[in-house]
């Protein structure tokens, strides 16, 4: 694809489905998706994907139309979700682990016109359905016959494509707006600077709904790769399944890469190329861990956020020499690190990380107030120039040092980071808040190099009857496993701040001191994202 040509028509497509056409043709026999059970060429995927895609426009879904999927990863869920972009609609990946009070929040905040699920899903959201949501069956959607081709639906690059659902600081999941051109600069992007080719396969672990998760699906389509939807269970599976099907690329999270580590490697590993990490930072001793399970590999380590994909990667011929950094701008992005007035800040000077560039998304759902406090104009304006250019405010300091390598500091926002998630304490206090028995809740993140950070919740109790084991029944039935917090301590009362809200700095001091010599052992560096 370097002749002149190619080079005009990719710089000209305008979305996913685009990008599929495009290549299919190219590696018509490659495999595009995998899994233990089938293997499916390029061309067999774009027939696939016109079929459903036919059944979509036949249901009334196009342009502007959003098209909910809640599925666990698998090659129909692949197909339906490139499928409703060859619709020129918006497609919500919900993530199977979320109980019905999120899942109905997230179709109702989407105005999800239709809802994909497997038969067995479906029945379990009938009563949380909204009436205007038509549920579909993910089996009967890929198996309907094909109608009459429809034409091809023209798109521009600004379409909206992708919702992502990310928690919120209101208590519950906001939508992020994805566009087309999202979607395919940052497939480029991170193609690029991990050299991904068609020989390679990329294993899906992390679900379609994480916008890392999602990347790697675009980023394969991107290079012509393979794609594996596989669905984590066990990590003792992971080397069989890596030989079986030529595995060469996996990106996780820490928690996951602490259980993959924990596999039996042998001669399976081989194959596998490249590892990246995203969603927390990598204690440098797993990472040596991981050196040794995958002495072919290179590791990439990367930092960003859903609002604007992947910031920064560290080369691996710097991982170490510069341990702890997050590196550099990836291709087509570039980052400022800024005062509070918005003034660059000097060498090894904490500031705010600022993105801007293609990855930058339109904001979060029926949210303006939240989507202008995030995205901002770009700090270094354009003289003359009144409309200037939106940039994602991450609300991370980070440092950089003299030769333009940045090192992340800290989180200016409340916002928990935990196996991969960006967690809001709010929704974890407003569903322990409606336990019974529970007067007062503050939820806490505290260090934890497995999990990034472990969820804390604080409690006061109406009286001296409150069961820990009553609080934590409650929480396991109304949230997913990732949320549900790992300590339950007991206060009389919480100390409160000059503003009268709680104190969460001396309430974190409080609980690293009782917690004591369990979050000591296991204390690792600092979280990054």
């Amino acid at each position: 694809m370097t002749d002149t040509s190619s080079t005009y028509r990719i710089n000209n497509l305008a979305s996913l489905y685009a990008l599929l056409r495009f290549v299919a043709p190219l590696f018509a026999s490659r495999a595009a998706l995998a899994d233990e059970q089938s293997t499916l060429r390029y061309s067999e995927l774009l027939a696939n994907v016109n079929q459903i895609a036919s059944a979509l426009r036949a249901r009334g879904v196009g342009p502007g139309s959003r098209v909910a999927v809640i599925a666990h990863k698998s090659i129909a869920l692949v197909e339906t979700l490139i499928a409703v972009n060859a619709c020129n609609a918006a497609f919500v990946p919900i993530n199977p682990q979320l109980k019905p009070a999120q899942v109905e929040h997230i179709l109702r905040d989407s105005n999800a016109g239709i809802v994909v699920a497997t038969r067995y899903r479906l029945s379990s959201l009938d009563e949380s359905r909204p009436v205007a949501c038509q549920g579909v069956a993910l089996e009967d959607l890929v198996a309907e016959p094909a109608a009459v081709d429809a034409p091809v639906l023209s798109a521009c690059d600004g379409d909206p494509a992708a919702i992502l659902y990310t928690s919120g600081s209101t208590g519950l999941p906001k939508g992020v707006v994805l566009t087309q051109r999202n979607l395919l600069s940052g497939a480029f992007s991170i193609a690029d600077y991990l050299g991904l080719a068609p020989h390679d396969v990329v294993l899906g672990v992390l679900p379609l709904s994480f916008d890392a998760g999602l990347s790697q699906l675009t980023t394969a389509i991107a290079a012509g790769a393979c794609y594996v939807p596989y669905e984590f269970m066990a990590a003792n599976q992971l080397p069989r399944v890596c030989q079986k099907l030529g595995v060469t690329t996996i990106t996780a999270v820490p928690p996951l890469w602490h259980l993959i580590s924990e596999a039996t490697w042998g001669d399976e590993a081989l194959g596998v190329r490249r590892i990246a990490n995203t969603g927390g930072h990598m204690a440098p001793e797993l990472l040596s861990r991981l050196r040794q399970c995958f002495p072919a590999a290179r590791p990439f380590l990367m930092y960003g956020l859903t609002e604007s994909f992947r910031s920064t990667y560290l080369d691996p011929a710097q991982v170490d020499t510069r341990p702890g950094s997050i590196g550099k701008a990836v291709p087509n992005a570039q980052i400022a690190v800024v005062r509070a007035d918005g003034t660059e800040c000097a060498a090894d000077e904490p500031g705010e990380l600022v993105h801007r560039g293609a990855f930058v998304t339109l904001g979060y759902l029926n949210d303006p107030k939240r989507t202008a406090e995030r995205f901002k104009p770009w700090p270094h304006a354009i003289p003359g120039i009144e409309r200037q250019e939106m940039a994602v405010w991450s609300g991370d300091t980070v440092r950089r040092d003299a030769e333009g390598y940045l090192y992340f500091i800290g989180r200016t926002d409340e916002m928990i980071k935990t196996s991969g998630h960006r967690v809001s304490p709010t929704e974890i206090e407003t569903v322990i808040g409606a336990c019974p028995g529970v007067a007062r809740v503050a939820v806490i993140g505290l260090p934890d190099p497995r999990l990034g950070q472990r969820i804390v919740a604080c409690i006061v109790a109406a009286d001296d009857t409150l069961a820990d084991s009553a609080v934590e029944a409650h929480c396991r039935a109304r949230l997913p496993n990732y949320l549900v917090p790992r300590h339950l301590l007991r206060f009389p009362e919480f100390a409160l701040n000059p503003n009268g809200k709680v104190d969460r700095p001396r309430l974190k001091l409080i609980c690293e001191e009782r917690l004591g010599a369990e979050l000591a052992a296991k204390a690792g560096t600092e979280v990054t994202t």
